[in-house]
């Protein structure tokens, strides 16, 4: 089962990547930053394509010890994964795991990624 791990920065809520600009739905500059940053990141360790069914789990050290919602970091996560080329797609993933770290500054986010069929 191929398998990687990732370590990324801390990605910005899904509160904060979404933007309204008129009647239109947009991601934020902020959440286009973040996606760059992951793409640039990856593209240097020249990580191969997964194409199966996915297990991934993400272990979210936040950059300080304010309250925040797991399940908010998830879409610009996914999105910028994909983006970056090493999915396919975030529909590949069957079991996905959050989990909470301690905060470390800056704050950071690892993501092990298992092939599984």
């Amino acid at each position: 089962m191929p398998r990687r791990v990732l370590s990324l920065p801390y990605p910005p809520s899904v509160n904060r990547y979404w933007r309204h600009v008129g009647p239109r739905v947009l991601v934020s500059r902020e959440g286009r930053s973040y996606r760059q940053r992951v793409r640039s990141l990856l593209a240097a360790q020249g990580i191969p394509t997964f194409t199966g069914r996915l297990l991934m789990t993400v272990t979210l050290h936040p950059p300080d010890r304010r309250r925040r919602d797991l399940d908010n970091p998830q879409k610009c996560l996914a999105d910028s994964i994909v983006r970056a080329g090493v999915i396919g797609d975030d529909s590949q993933i069957d079991d996905w795991r959050i989990l909470r770290g301690d905060p470390l500054p800056g704050g950071a986010c690892i993501v092990e990624i298992t092939e599984v069929r």
